[in-house]
Order: C-alpha cells, then structure tokens, then sequence
C-alpha cells in the first residue's frame, strides 16, 4: 500500500462519492468554457485539499453531504487561484502540462478562473452555508494579499524573514487552513474547534510552501515547473534569504544585483543556485519546514487518538516528504 493510499484509508469513500460531485461542479453549458474546464478536470493535482477536508471534519464527526460541499469549496478555489497565478507569473506550464493561459490566452484564463471561484461561492450560497462562505472570503481575500505583496517585494527585493513568512501564510498556507477548518466546520458547529484547525493549517500550508521553494533549487524541474523558476521570477525565497542573511554587505548587494539585472541569465541562475546548495541554504530551510510541521503534529496530537488522526498526521509528513 503507498504512502497516500495509507493515508487515504480512513476517506477512501469520502474521496470516491466526492470525485462526480466534484467533476460535476466543473461543467457548463458553453462550449468553449466547458472545453477549459474538462481539460482542468483531466489535468487536476493529487487533491490534497480535500484530503484535509475529510479528515479533519472525520476528527470531530461523521462526514456527511456538508463535507463534500467543504471539500469541493476549497478545490474550486485551489483550482481558481492556479489559473491565475499562471497568469500572473506568465507561466506556460502547470503539473508538466500546458497552462490554460499557455493554451488560451490570458483573457480567458482570467475569466475561467473568475468562473470557477463565483461557481464555488454560489454552491455556498446556494446550501446556505453561510460559515463556508466567511472562511473562503477570507482565504480569497488572505491569497488576494499575499500576491500583491509578493509582487511588490520582487520589484524591489527587500524581503526579509517576516515578510517572507507573512507572504506564504497569506498566499500558500492561507488555503491549507481554510481546508482544515471548513472540513471541522462540516461536522461540528464548535467555533473555538474550526479556529483550533485553522491555525493548525496554516503551520502545515507554511511547511508546505517551504517544501515547495526547496524543489526550485534541486537538481531537476518537478512539480511542473522549471528550476531556478523562482529566481527567474525575482522571487526571493527561504533557501537564497538564508544565504542574503548571512552574507556581508558588499555580497549581498552582489547578490540582489544579479536577482534584479540578470535574473533571465542561465549561467547566472545556475550560480546562484550553486551558491544556495553550497552555503547550507537548502539545510536551513528543510530545518524550518520540520519547525512548523512538528508545531502542527504536536498540537494534532491534542486531540483523541483516532484514525483520521493518525493519517492527517501521516499527511502532514508526506508534504514534507514529497519527491512532487
């Protein structure tokens, strides 16, 4: 039995009633719009998202039709944003595929991913969940932010720790809490419970955004997209900070230089890379990403020992784990 498959066990038919649900919720009765949809439908990820959903909302009670509506909320959202952060980061790849934005244009990825995230707020609306509705806002409006400061800190690269980590928790872990809470949301009405499984989220979305700016320094592109991808887009992440932290005035201003005026350079992303790799960058980050996931397991293990527990806790070290 794999790793996922493992943890999986305890929602094995939460997951299997939910895929229709989901699919269905992806059509619609134009046909060009349905085209988009179905190839995102085809081209979707390993649905962690809902994984969180299941469990957490198992944790507290039995899963019911409130859970697949909480699981395919966050989806859609994790589905939205993605079509649009294609856009934003000019992106022409997505899992090793093309993007929407690679394969239609910007315009109608905008506006794909405008339909996607009106479709799920609606089937809020439309179940009068009206707690959902305030949990996805906010993860809309936290996403929304963490972007727009990013973007703002790429032009002129003035990144420090607490920056970086408010950039992450509001752009990254910001989803992986909503998941966690609106899953706890689906079984129990308990509002210091759903705010409990929040903040145990976003220590878990943090670790799994720092996994994620690990894999951009390692020896081959995965997750879908290029190496060094980051420093290409200007972004300075935990690995290259460490290094920036360290460095002496004269170095450091070395180092933003090439980031801001030959980001495009291979040779030069390649030694920058290398400079990451050797100076220890990639171990302190790894350090940091065991920080926030040993915080979240700890505070899981709170909570009365129980399958769904144990495999939200075996999730937890698989997104640290993760060769993808």
């Amino acid at each position: 039995m794999s790793t996922l498959n493992k943890i999986k066990a305890p929602i094995e038919k939460d997951l299997q009633e939910f895929e229709p649900y989901f699919k269905k919720s992806l059509q619609s009765d134009i046909p060009l719009l349905s085209t988009i949809l179905n190839f995102l439908y085809r081209t979707k990820g390993k649905q962690l998202r809902p994984m969180f959903v299941f469990l957490s909302a198992k944790l507290f009670g039995d899963t019911n039709e409130y859970s697949k509506l909480a699981a395919c909320s966050v989806e859609l959202l994790h589905i939205a944003t993605l079509v649009h952060d294609d856009v934003v980061d000019e992106s022409y790849e997505r899992r090793g595929s093309f993007s929407v934005k690679a394969l239609w244009k910007n315009k109608l990825a905008v506006l794909v991913g405008d339909y996607i995230l009106a479709k799920g707020l609606l089937m809020q609306l439309e179940y009068k969940k009206y707690n959902f509705l305030h949990l996805v806002s906010r993860a809309v409006q936290d996403m929304s932010e963490g972007e727009i400061l990013q973007m703002k800190k790429s032009r002129k690269l003035d990144i420090d720790d607490d920056t970086y980590f408010e950039i992450i928790r509001k752009k990254t872990a910001s989803l992986i809490a909503t998941s966690m809470a609106i899953g706890t949301a689906s079984t129990t009405d308990n509002e210091e419970l759903i705010e409990k499984m929040y903040r145990i989220g976003q220590d878990v979305g943090i670790a799994f955004q720092i996994k994620d700016d690990i894999f951009d320094y390692q020896s081959k592109g995965i997750i879908g997209k290029p190496i060094g991808n980051d420093i290409k887009e200007k972004k300075i992440t935990l690995p290259l900070l460490y290094i920036l932290n360290s460095a002496d005035k004269s170095e450091r201003k070395r180092i933003l230089h090439l980031i801001k005026r030959k980001n495009k350079d291979t040779k030069v992303v390649k030694e920058l890379i290398q400079l990451v790799i050797d100076r220890g960058g990639l171990e302190y980050a790894e350090e940091r990403m065991n920080e926030f996931k040993n915080k979240a397991v700890a505070a899981l293990q709170q909570f009365p020992e129980s399958e769904a527990r144990e495999s939200l806790i075996e999730l937890m070290e698989y997104i640290t784990t993760r060769k993808k």
